[in-house]
């Protein structure tokens, strides 16, 4: 809510596994006067760490009519290595402007959401990651140009319907052992759906699946 302000630090040990989570993704709301919403997470981690980040955000009560209805919104996201050393250094930062709205500018989309993986128990979930979102958005943000031969498509509608999901991930850090994969989405319900699948092998690590519906 406006103004709030939670501070808390955490210690993981060696050979310790840990999950922090809140109740739900996050939700901006109207604020009063000058009060902001921001949001900053700081993480330092050693070579052999292995980490997951969920950061997500909706436009507010967006099924009752309230879309990015605030002035502005903050997110940061930090990971050092060995206490010093960048390896992800991330910002979010949504304001309204003069010209365009946030509204306007995210079009049909109410969701915002970032998925870090980092450290080698986590390359397999990394790759699987990259591949199935490689071609399923490959197929739909390119679709097949129409024409003649093997590939031809139907003719595609004057006013295309927008994906209600879309995602890309890309490498970070040298050792190329860390990911981050960004998402919007119409719906909090197509983002459950995304984590719970892509996520689910981590239900050895954790003793459970992360969002399941159980």
């Amino acid at each position: 809510m406006q103004g709030d302000k939670i501070s808390c630090a955490v210690t993981v040990g060696d050979g310790c596994t840990a999950a922090m989570t809140t109740q739900a993704s996050t939700k901006v709301y109207k604020a009063v006067g000058s009060k902001c919403s921001e949001q900053k997470q700081v993480f330092h981690v050693s070579g052999d760490s292995n980490l997951v980040i969920v950061d997500w955000f909706t436009s507010g009560r967006y099924e009752s009519g309230e879309k990015w209805d605030f002035t502005s919104y903050k997110s940061v996201n930090h990971i050092l290595l060995e206490e010093y050393q960048p390896l992800f250094i991330d910002s979010v930062l949504l304001e309204q402007g003069s010209d365009c709205t946030i509204a306007e500018r995210m079009q049909e989309y109410n969701v915002v959401a970032m998925v870090v993986l980092l450290g080698p128990k986590l390359k397999h979930i990394q790759d699987q990651m990259q591949d199935e979102v490689k071609n399923v958005m490959s197929v739909q943000l390119h679709p097949p140009t129409s024409g003649g031969g093997r590939y031809a498509a139907r003719p595609q509608a004057l006013h295309p319907q927008s994906p209600p999901l879309v995602a890309s991930c890309s490498p970070f850090s040298r050792m190329g052992t860390g990911m981050v994969a960004r998402i919007v989405a119409v719906s909090t319900e197509s983002v459950y759906t995304f984590l719970r699948h892509h996520l689910a092998a981590l239900e050895p690590f954790l003793g459970v699946t992360p969002y399941s519906s159980s």
